[in-house]
C-alpha cells in the first residue's frame, strides 16, 4: 500500500476520461432485452453472456422467487435461495435489531459490495457493536428495497474488487430493477409466528416457591404486507415502473423464565408479588416495525440512440425493540417510577432515500454510460420505557438520544467496445472511472439522555447516568466529517481460442484518508465439450476502512469506586486511542483464489466452485479495555478520568476456503405439470492466523487481549461450516407448490473460556407453500415457513443466567418458530 500519489492517480482517471472526449459512462453496458432468464450483466461486462458461460460463479434469483417467500424481505430471500449466503436475526443487540446483515461465504456483512442496476449501493449508517455476526462492521440494508421493484438478482460469487472496487472481496450481490412499460401486480399478505418452543430454566432463589416454567405456546410476530408495482408508459418510447410496499410487523418475544427475584425482600422474606409477576419479560425475538417504501424506476429512447435513466426511493423504517429488563429491586430502577421493573424500549427511526440518473449513447465503437447517483441513510433514536437512574424520581421515562447518518455521492463514467484481433472472439474492452463522495455524521441527543443527575444509590455510590440500555450521544461524541475517492479500471474479456476464454481486469483507486490501492484480476474458462468446462480466477482485492469505523465514537460514564471514570468507543485517531496504540486505519487487503467446474447433462446443470480467500489487516473493534491496569496507564499518560474503552484496528488476518455446488434438475412429468428441482451445498472453513497487538498494551501486566476468543471463535466457527438446500417448484394449470428444506450445520457460541462454549447442534427447516390461480388475474398462495416448528439449541442454565435469553444469537436462522402465512395476488 502506497501513499500521497494522488496527482498519479487523477492522471489515470484524466486519461481514461480523454479517451472518450467528453464522454461519461456506468460500469456495464446496458444489456439488450433478455432473451432468456439466464443473461447476466455482473462479473462480465459483455453483452448476452449467459449464467453458464461465466468465467466466475454468478447465480440468478428471479422474482418468483422472491415473492414465493413467507418472510417478504430480500435478505431472508436470498439466504434460503443461495447456500453460502446467511442472514442471522439478532435480538437484544441495539440497532442491529432493524438493520440486520447479511454474510456472503462467512466472511463480514461489509466484504460483499451490493449494487442496484449494476451501480454501488449506499451503506447503512449503523456499526454494528454488539456481540453479533457482523460486530463491527457497517453493510448495505437490503431490504429498503421493495421485493415487489426486483426484476432478478445476480449474485457474483467470487472476488470483484478489480471490476467494482472496494467492498467485493466476497463477491457481489447486484439486484436488478423491473423496467415494465405495462402491467402490474397487487399483493396483499399476512402472517403469524404459531409456535411452541421449550428452554431450560435456570434454579430458583434459596426458599422461593413460584413454579419455574419451560415451555410456551406463542401466536405472535402479526405481519400485514401490503405491495405493489405498476409499468406506465413514458412517452411512445419510455418506460416508468412503480412500487410501492407497506409493511406493520408486531414483535414476537421468546424469552426464558427470568427466575432471579425481582422485589426487595419484605421484613426478610420474599414479597408475595414475587408469585404472580410475568417473569417472561423480555422483547427477545423480531422487532415491532412499521415500514413504508416506494421506489420508481425510469427509462427514455431519444434519436440516435440516446437513452436517458433513472431511478429513485425513499423509504421510512419505525422500529421497536427492547434490551434487558430492569427488575424492580435493581440499582438501575427508580421504585416510584417503576414499582414493577421496566423493559427499556430501543425506538430508532431510519429515513433511507436515493436517487441515480444516467445516459447511454455511441461514439463510434464506443457504447457510453454517465450516471450521478446519490444515497442516504440517517438513523435516529428515542428510548422509551426507561429513565435517568442519576437524576432522580423526576427523571424522564423517554429520551431523544441522538443518532447518526452516512451519505455518498457516486459519478461513473466508462465505455465499451469490441476490437476484431483474430481472436475466437472479438476482444471486449470496457474502461472506465469513478468518483465519489462520502460524508458521515454524528448527532448529540438531549442532555439528560446522557448526563449525570448527581443522585447516588443506598449505598453511598454515584448512580448510573443516561438513559438506560442506551445513553445519548454527547455533544463532544458529534462529529460531521467527509472523504473523496477516485479510482480507474480496465477490464478485458475474450475467447482466446474456440474453447479458451479470459478476461483480465485491473483497477486503481485513491482515496483521500487513507491512500491508493491497486487490484487486479485474471479470470479464464476452458470448455472442454459442450458437456464439461472448467473455470477459475486469481486476484487481488481490498476493502477500504468506512467513514463509520473511522469516525463514529460514543461515550458513558462508569463509577468506579465512586470515581467517574469515561468509558469510549474512540476514533483511531483520538489522543486517547493512539496512547493505547491505534494507528489510522488502513485498508483489508485479499487475495482470492478459484476454481470450479461447470457441467451439463442434458437438462441437468451442475456447477461446483472452490475457493480461498487469504485477509490481511481485517478491521475489527478491540475488546473494551477497561482493566485497572488500562485505566492507571490512561492517567499516567495524563488522561485524567478516562476509563478506558475499545477503537477498531487493523490486524487481524483469516484463510477462509470452501467448496459450493450447484444443481438443477429440470423433470418431465409426462403431462402432470412442470417440476424444477435445485440442489445446492456449501463448505465454508475460515481459520484465524494473526490477531492484532500494540507495543503499548503488550507493556503492561498482565497485558490486555485486543481480540480474545469470543471473537476469535466467531469468526471460525460462529457460522455454519456447511449449508445444504433442496428446493422444488411444481406447476400444473392454476396449481402450484413450492417446497423447501435447508440444513444449516452446528455453530459454536463461543464464551470467554472453553467450560463456556456452547454448540448449537445441526438443524433443518422446511418450508412449504401451495398457490391457486382462481383467474389469470387472480391468484391465492398458503404456506409455513419452518413448517416443524424448529429452534435452535437452547443454552443450559448456566449460560442463560438472567433467564431472558435461551437462544443464541448465532443462530442462523433466528429464533421465532414457525410462520403460517396467506398471500393474494392480482395481476393488473
Amino acid at each position: 500500500m502506497q501513499r500521497n500519489t494522488a496527482p498519479k492517480m487523477q492522471g489515470i482517471a484524466l486519461a481514461v476520461a480523454s479517451l472518450f472526449v467528453s464522454a461519461a459512462g456506468a460500469q456495464n453496458t446496458p444489456a439488450p432485452a433478455e432473451p432468456s432468464a439466464t443473461v447476466v450483466v455482473t462479473g462480465t461486462r459483455v453483452a448476452n453472456r449467459t449464467a453458464l458461460d461465466t468465467a466466475s460463479p454468478v447465480d440468478i434469483i428471479s422474482a418468483d422467487t422472491i415473492k414465493n417467500s413467507g418472510v417478504p424481505e430480500i435478505a431472508q430471500a436470498l439466504s434460503v435461495a443461495l447456500p453460502s449466503l446467511n442472514f442471522p436475526r439478532p435480538g437484544l443487540a441495539d440497532g442491529t435489531d432493524t438493520v440486520r446483515p447479511a454474510t456472503l461465504r462467512g466472511l463480514a456483512p461489509d466484504q460483499t459490495l451490493v449494487l442496484v442496476n449494476s451501480k454501488r449501493r449506499h451503506t447503512s449508517s449503523l456499526v454494528n457493536l454488539n456481540g453479533t455476526i457482523g460486530r463491527g462492521s457497517s453493510s448495505v440494508d437490503m431490504n429498503t428495497i421493495p421485493s415487489a421493484m426486483i426484476k432478478n438478482i445476480e449474485v457474483l460469487r467470487d472476488g470483484a474488487s478489480a471490476q467494482y472496487g472496494s467492498d467485493a472481496i466476497a463477491g457481489v450481490v447486484n439486484l436488478r430493477l423491473r423496467t415494465d412499460r405495462s402491467g402490474g401486480e397487487f399483493t396483499a399478505g399476512y402472517g403469524e409466528r404459531r409456535t411452541e418452543y421449550d428452554f431450560i430454566a435456570g434454579a430458583l432463589p434459596a426458599g422461593a416457591t413460584w413454579d419455574a416454567k419451560t415451555s410456551r405456546k406463542r401466536h405472535d410476530g402479526g405481519t400485514a404486507t401490503v405491495s405493489g408495482w405498476k409499468g406506465l408508459e413514458l412517452g411512445e418510447a419510455g418506460h416508468l415502473t412503480i412500487a410501492a410496499e407497506y409493511k406493520d410487523q408486531e414483535h414476537t418475544e421468546r424469552s426464558g423464565y427470568d427466575v432471579r427475584q425481582q422485589y426487595p425482600l419484605v421484613n426478610g422474606a420474599f414479597d408475595p408479588r414475587e408469585a404472580t409477576i410475568n417473569r417472561f419479560n423480555a422483547w427477545y425475538g423480531e422487532p415491532e416495525m412499521r415500514q413504508s417504501t416506494v421506489f420508481a424506476n425510469a427509462g427514455y429512447n431519444l434519436e440516435g440512440g440516446v437513452k436517458l435513466y433513472g431511478w429513485s426511493s425513499y423509504q421510512k423504517r419505525e422500529a421497536q425493540s427492547a434490551g434487558f429488563f430492569r427488575r424492580a429491586l435493581q440499582d438501575q430502577n427508580i421504585i416510584a417510577i417503576y414499582p414493577n421493573g421496566f423493559l427499556p424500549i430501543i425506538a430508532p427511526e431510519v429515513d433511507d432515500h436515493s436517487a441515480t440518473g444516467g445516459v447511454t449513447w455511441s461514439i463510434g465503437d464506443w457504447d457510453m454510460d454517465a450516471s450521478l447517483g446519490y444515497g442516504k441513510n440517517k438513523m435516529a433514536y428515542t428510548i422509551e420505557n426507561t429513565l435517568n437512574r442519576s437524576i432522580g424520581p423526576s427523571s424522564k421515562t423517554a429520551f431523544y438520544a441522538g443518532g447518526f447518518s452516512y451519505d455518498q455521492l457516486t459519478f461513473n463514467l466508462s465505455g465499451v467496445r469490441q476490437f476484431e484481433a483474430g481472436l475466437s472472439s472479438p476482444l471486449n474492452v470496457a474502461v472506465g472511472a469513478e468518483a465519489r463522495r462520502e460524508g458521515y455524521k454524528l448527532f448529540a441527543g438531549e442532555d439528560d439522555s446522557w448526563r449525570y443527575g448527581g443522585q447516588v444509590l443506598a449505598n453511598g455510590t454515584p448512580a448510573p447516568p443516561g438513559a438506560q440500555v442506551f445513553p445519548g450521544f454527547r455533544p463532544a461524541d458529534a462529529s460531521d466529517v467527509h472523504r473523496s475517492a477516485l479510482s480507474a479500471y480496465v477490464d478485458v474479456e475474450a475467447n482466446l481460442t474456440k474453447q479458451f476464454l479470459g478476461s483480465v481486469a485491473v483497477r486503481a483507486e485513491h482515496y483521500s484518508d487513507f491512500g491508493n490501492s491497486v487490484s487486479g484480476k485474471l479470470a479464464g474458462r476452458y470448455d472442454f465439450a459442450k458437456e464439461f468446462a472448467l473455470r477459475g480466477s486469481v486476484q487481488n482485492g481490498f476493502r477500504a476502512p468506512s467513514l463509520q469505523q473511522q469516525s463514529f465514537t460514543s461515550t458513558s460514564t462508569n463509577f468506579i469506586n465512586g470515581v467517574p471514570f469515561e468509558i469510549t468507543t474512540f476514533k483511531p485517531g483520538s489522543p486517547a486511542a493512539i496512547a493505547l496504540g491505534a494507528k489510522p486505519l488502513d485498508a483489508e487487503k485479499s487475495v482470492n483464489f478459484s476454481l470450479g467446474s461447470v457441467i451439463r447433462l442434458g437438462a441437468v446443470n451442475i456447477t461446483a466452485d472452490a475457493f480461498h480467500i487469504k485477509i490481511k489487516d481485517r478491521i475489527v473493534l478491540s475488546e473494551n479495555l477497561t482493566a485497572a491496569n488500562v485505566r492507571n496507564y490512561l492517567t499516567s499518560q495524563g488522561f485524567i478520568g478516562v476509563g478506558g474503552g475499545r477503537f477498531f484496528i487493523n490486524g487481524v488476518d483469516t484463510t477462509t476456503k470452501g467448496i459450493d455446488i450447484v444443481t438443477s434438475l429440470p423433470v418431465r412429468t409426462g403431462g402432470y405439470g412442470k417440476l424444477d428441482f435445485t440442489l445446492a451445498a456449501n463448505y465454508t472453513k475460515t481459520d484465524v492466523t494473526k490477531v492484532p497487538v500494540t507495543a503499548q498494551l503488550a507493556a503492561l501486566s498482565p497485558a490486555p487481549v485486543l481480540f480474545d476468543r469470543v471473537n476469535v471463535l466467531t469468526f471460525t466457527d460462529g457460522t455454519p461450516k456447511t449449508k445444504l438446500i433442496a428446493s422444488s417448484t411444481w406447476s400444473h394449470g392454476p396449481f402450484g407448490v413450492t417446497a423447501r428444506a435447508t440444513r444449516y450445520g452446528k455453530i459454536l457460541a463461543p464464551g470467554t473460556t472453553p467450560a463456556l462454549d456452547f454448540w448449537l447442534g445441526a438443524k433443518t427447516l422446511v418450508d412449504l407453500e401451495g398457490r391457486y390461480a382462481f383467474t389469470k388475474k387472480l391468484s391465492l398462495a398458503v404456506g409455513a415457513d419452518n413448517l416443524f416448528d424448529q429452534y435452535p439449541d437452547s443454552y443450559p442454565a448456566a449460560l442463560n443466567t438472567t433467564g431472558n435469553a435461551p437462544y443464541s444469537n448465532y443462530s442462523p436462522f433466528g429464533r421465532s418458530g414457525r410462520y403460517v402465512y396467506a398471500r393474494l395476488n392480482y395481476a393488473l
